[in-house]
């Protein structure tokens, strides 16, 4: 049989890293398919590859295909969100001088305080703060407007958020055109490396279990082409899985590092094992769950994280909440997930939407086969999204 080859989309962080995957050790074989990984320099530049029929799938950040069923962005493609790729993997860093200016005042960056940190950045701050983020229309984009608006506090006056590629987010905090970011690994920690930056927190401690990447495609694609979408998802969901064992990180940190991937091996290994360093100084903090491939349902996309980000992108473009909510749902596309992954031995939960934010530990939901444990989802404030309460 010949292999169908799909050309796949990506930028170079670690949390492309189930494409690669999926790639590199046969799980894409197994399923007749030969991958084409191509890489973009930019969020904008995936976006328009994908829209643009250059690219059959793509790692997108989570809310692009909210955005775009919103009519947000400025371009009339739509995009549906096979399955997610990763959970977590962000950081928020500052510049090494506003960093001081935090120690000085007493922070003692535990890496784990979502306010603390919050308030303290923003005492050191006074009235400019300018903080970089991958695209306006990113998980990262979406945890600091959460963040601050979490904080109780007046913000300054002199607050803005910038768009910055990941690749250039140490050389825009070196050059002086941001204080501040958010972005995935490993360009913060590269930031770190190159002695410009601190980190502060990573993305989880603002909402400990959040839908990072997504696996995506043009609206009506994986329907037109059902058995090539099915050979996809499964390839990519084992990808996951084996991702997700602790006993292979050392051998994907090698992976991810080979030549033409993401380079910067000792980096890479840091994000897998949750063993940040987070100063130039070599202060490191260890987080568990720093980035999640596979556990806690990780690929499967509950509709009702869509809903978060559709409500929140309404409330903060002026739109009809109910409706956005409605429009956001149907793009995390878990009946398709469903369908494709039943077969190869994914244990489904029984609904596609949940409470966010409800879970201060692990624990169970009902599934197809038995239960199946999630993981703690909380946000920073201890708020709980629910979307049924919002369509009532």
């Amino acid at each position: 049989m010949t292999d169908t080859v799909l050309r796949l989309g990506y930028v170079p962080l670690l949390d492309a890293a189930p494409l690669f995957v999926a790639e590199a050790l046969g799980f894409a074989e197994e399923e007749g398919l030969q991958l084409r990984l191509i890489a973009a320099p930019s969020w904008a530049r995936l976006r328009d590859m994908l829209a643009l029929g250059q690219i059959e799938a793509a790692q997108m950040l989570a809310p692009v295909p909210v955005a775009m069923a919103l009519g947000l962005g400025g371009i009339a493609a739509r995009f549906d969100a096979l399955s997610v790729l990763n959970m977590n993997g962000d950081v928020i860093g500052a510049s090494n001088p506003l960093a001081e200016r935090m120690r000085a005042a007493g922070y003692g960056f535990d890496f784990a305080d979502a306010a603390l940190a919050g308030h303290a950045l923003l005492a050191a701050a006074g009235e400019r703060l300018r903080i970089g983020v991958p695209f306006p229309f990113s998980m990262h984009a979406e945890l600091v407007h959460y963040w601050f608006e979490g904080l109780g506090r007046p913000l300054p006056a002199g607050l803005e958020i910038h768009t910055v590629p990941p690749p250039r987010m140490a050389e825009a905090l070196a050059a002086g055109d941001i204080d501040a970011f958010c972005v995935g690994e490993p360009h913060g920690s590269v930031a770190v490396e190159k002695g410009v930056g601190t980190l502060l927190l990573p993305g989880l401690a603002i909402w400990s279990f959040a839908p990072e990447k997504v696996l995506a495609t043009r609206t009506g694609w994986a329907e037109a082409e059902p058995e090539i979408a099915g050979r996809l998802l499964r390839a990519v969901w084992r990808a996951g899985r084996w991702l997700g064992q602790a006993e292979n990180r050392m051998m994907a940190s090698e992976l991810l590092a080979a030549p033409g991937r993401l380079a910067l091996p000792e980096l890479i290994e840091r994000a897998l094992t949750g063993r940040i360093v987070i100063s130039g100084q070599g202060e490191e903090r260890h987080v568990p769950g720093f980035v999640e491939f596979f556990a806690g349902a990780a690929t499967f996309p509950w509709r009702s994280q869509a809903a978060w980000i559709g409500r929140r992108l309404a409330a903060r473009y002026g739109l009809d909440p109910v409706a956005s909510v409605s429009r956001a749902e149907a793009v995390f596309r878990s009946d398709l997930y469903r369908l494709h992954l039943r077969g190869a031995g994914a244990n489904l939960p029984r609904m596609s939407g949940k409470p966010e934010g409800a879970m201060a530990a692990p624990g169970s939901v009902a599934a197809e086969r038995g239960a199946l444990i999630l993981c703690r989802d909380q946000f920073f404030d201890a708020q709980i999204f629910d979307p049924e309460v919002l369509a009532r």
